[in-house]
């Protein structure tokens, strides 16, 4: 009877800590609960709802560039734009679907999807048929090959499949296709976080309202105006003004981290060539500055604008845009003609560059190339401006004036001294001679009429040469440099300073033997660059003091409208030197200079008659050998002639100074250079008599600090 009543006692004690168990284990988990909903709920939400700020840049448009008289000559296109903002982590799969969606409002070019592209494309869109291109076998190779490498076994696998893609493959994609493409290839180049253009050239209105309407349903894109480059007048200065580039190709590799440094992004369009690269600080302007908030899957959500940004400054160019299409049209007018004559065989070029000698503005600075265009087989006349500072080619006669100084400032010869005008013969050498036989001339005459033997003798003299007809000449190869360092005071020889990149400096003869001297002394060994003639002719027109040339002449504010800003900064002029010598020497030389011009016998009258300005300076023939782009068609050397002629005017105050250089004729009796140089000094007194165009400033010599 006991034991039952003891079973009876001992169930309920079971159960009831089984019960207390249970109560103790729920109170805990209420109690974490309430812990976890009461005492850190706040914190728990927060880190749900965490968001993002990241600051990004808001591009800004170029400064513009205007000519002298304020002409806009590169200007911004305003254009409607798409962009596609990337979040952090957003998948392949994601990017198609958004590319899919809007292939329903815009319409792509499809012109530019490479082969590679195709390929890729495939790949990411026939999952399932992409693993059928590898073989097994080959696929085994590469596991065991790079067991340990997982990145370089994908990049090897992807490289096998791209081979392997057939053309049936590639050319199976559809219109639709090669419009997500499209899309998809430009959504994906960017980086995360920053706007990606998707399309601003071509966006019609229609595109771009049906963009905006659906913005809801399309997470990170956006329509905004973005800006193209418009250079207005197309083939005018075009090389010079140079390029930026495109948003695609970014920030030029080989100048990366210059530009990062600077607090460039990487797509960027930056200036790469010539005023659009050499200004770039100033006409890139001040980028705005904007938070993206963004949440925790990485989707912006807000945009806050921090500071707004402001366009380039305006650069104002020494260029009067007015004169260089004259100019322009000059020179390819007489281009043309010579071309066309028996004489214009290999000659393919003419360069003009003219500049305040006074200041070193250059005013125009011309180029034409004829180029044959591929397709069509025909010539053309293309812009070659840059041949102005980056070819060079021998002047011939136009050096004499620094010859005649140098002369005077070695005593190896004197103002008004004489000296017999007869071939100079040298045992071994042919006879080296000027165009006649002048008999005995002074140095005036000897410019005036372009005596070579009158150089050839300064140069035995500043040589300490003892000159014995047919008999071998001895010199001092010193006199080599003597020559290049008198002359690389006017310019000649060395960079002039220009604003502007890639200058060239010539090419310096190596060969010291005697003849060589003297074919210096009337510029027929060393080569010089059209722009350095320009600046040794200014130097002796404003007296002797060597100017910096340039192209930009002001900084400005932004304009607005047609409304000019605010001078920022104005380009003053900038003496690089003063040439080693009397004033009257130089004085002297520029008198002889001013009887080319006037003269009875001066080699530049008869194409100068009539002329309502005083103007001064010298011609120029050298003999060549043909260097230009067709050069491997011919057998050997082709004898040429380059054609040259400075001048400045007016004769008693300079305003302006010029150089004009044709290449590679086949005779030194062609006048194209004359018939250019009459041409564009013509143009410039007109234009200035109806009050179009004036290169007249302040006197350097006043600016002088």
């Amino acid at each position: 009877m006991n034991k039952p009543k003891k079973n009876k006692i001992a169930l309920p004690t079971r159960l009831n800590t089984l019960f207390f168990l249970v109560f103790v284990l729920f109170s805990f988990l209420i109690l974490r609960l309430g812990v976890v909903q009461i005492v850190k709920g706040e914190d728990y939400k927060l880190e749900l709802e965490r968001t993002e700020n990241m600051t990004v840049d808001q591009s800004v448009p170029r400064g513009k560039i205007l000519d002298r008289n304020g002409k806009v000559v590169v200007d911004n296109t305003p254009l409607r734009t798409i962009t596609y903002t990337r979040k952090k982590g957003t998948s392949t799969g994601e990017l198609l679907n958004m590319a899919t969606k809007l292939t329903q409002y815009i319409k792509m070019p499809v012109d530019k999807i490479m082969e590679r592209d195709r390929k890729d494309y495939w790949l990411l869109t026939h999952p399932e048929e992409a693993k059928l291109l590898v073989p097994k076998k080959e696929d085994k190779k590469l596991k065991a090959k790079y067991k340990d490498d997982d990145a370089t076994y994908n990049k090897e696998y992807y490289a096998l499949q791209l081979e392997a893609i057939t053309e049936k493959e590639i050319n199976s994609l559809s219109k639709d296709d090669l419009q997500i493409l499209a899309i998809y290839k430009q959504m994906s180049v960017g980086y995360a976080l920053t706007p990606q253009t998707i399309k601003s050239v071509g966006v019609t209105e229609k595109e771009y309202a049906q963009v905006s309407e659906h913005l809801e349903d399309l997470p990170g894109v956006d329509i905004t105006t973005d800006w193209k480059r418009d250079y207005v007048f197309k083939d005018t200065f075009r090389t010079i003004l140079g390029n930026i580039t495109s948003e695609k190709e970014g920030l030029p590799a080989e100048n990366v981290d210059y530009y990062l440094a600077r607090g460039y992004d990487r797509n960027d369009r930056v200036g790469k060539s010539y005023i659009e690269q050499q200004y770039e600080d100033v006409l890139r302007g001040t980028k705005g500055k904007a938070q993206n908030v963004v949440d925790s899957q990485g989707n912006v959500i807000d945009t806050k604008v921090i500071t707004e940004g402001e366009p380039g400054s305006d650069l104002v160019l020494s260029l009067d845009i007015d004169l260089q299409r004259k100019v322009d049209e000059i020179v390819t007018r007489e281009l043309l003609k010579a071309k066309a004559t028996s004489n214009g065989k290999y000659m393919d070029r003419a360069f003009v560059t003219m500049m305040n000698p006074k200041t070193g503005e250059i005013l125009a600075m011309s180029g034409k190339q004829i180029v044959r265009n591929k397709k069509t087989g025909k010539n053309e006349v293309q812009d070659f401006a840059t041949g102005n500072l980056t070819t060079s080619y021998e002047m011939g006669s136009t050096v004499k004036g620094a010859t005649v100084l140098t002369g005077y400032q070695t005593k190896a010869i004197y103002p008004g001294q004489k000296q017999f005008d007869t071939p100079i013969k040298i045992a071994g050498t042919p006879a080296k001679a000027s165009y006649k036989n002048m008999g005995w001339v002074t140095d005036l005459e000897a410019l005036k009429r372009s005596s070579n033997v009158y150089m050839f003798r300064t140069a035995m003299a500043i040589g300490k040469a003892h000159y014995v007809e047919n008999q071998p000449l001895d010199i001092d190869t010193n006199a080599f440099e003597v020559f290049r360092n008198s002359f690389s005071q006017f310019g000649l020889g060395v960079k002039t300073g220009v604003d502007l990149p890639n200058e060239a400096i010539g090419f310096k003869g190596v060969d010291r033997s005697p003849g060589f001297l003297l074919d210096m002394a009337i510029g027929q060994y060393d080569t010089y660059t059209p722009l350095q003639l320009a600046q040794y002719v200014s130097t002796i027109a404003n007296g002797g003091y060597r100017i910096k040339p340039h192209v930009a002449k002001e900084l400005r504010q932004p304009s607005i409208g047609d409304d000019q800003g605010v001078v920022r900064q104005e380009i003053q002029p900038k003496i690089l030197n003063r040439i080693d010598m009397k004033d009257s020497y130089v004085n002297r030389v520029k008198e002889g200079f001013y009887k080319v011009y006037n003269e009875l016998g001066g080699t530049a009258r008869p194409y100068f008659l009539g002329v309502d300005y005083k103007i001064a300076g010298k011609t120029g023939t050298a003999q060549s050998v043909y260097d230009g782009p067709d050069r491997k068609k011919y057998n050997g050397p082709q004898k040429t002639y380059n054609l040259t002629l400075i001048g400045y005017a007016p004769y008693d105050n300079p305003e302006i100074a010029f150089s004009v250089v044709v290449p590679w004729m086949q005779s030194d009796q062609a006048p194209v250079n004359k018939y250019i140089g009459r041409g564009i000094m013509d143009e410039y007194f007109k234009m200035k008599k109806e009050g179009k165009s004036s290169g007249e400033t302040q006197d350097t010599q006043n600016k002088k600090s």
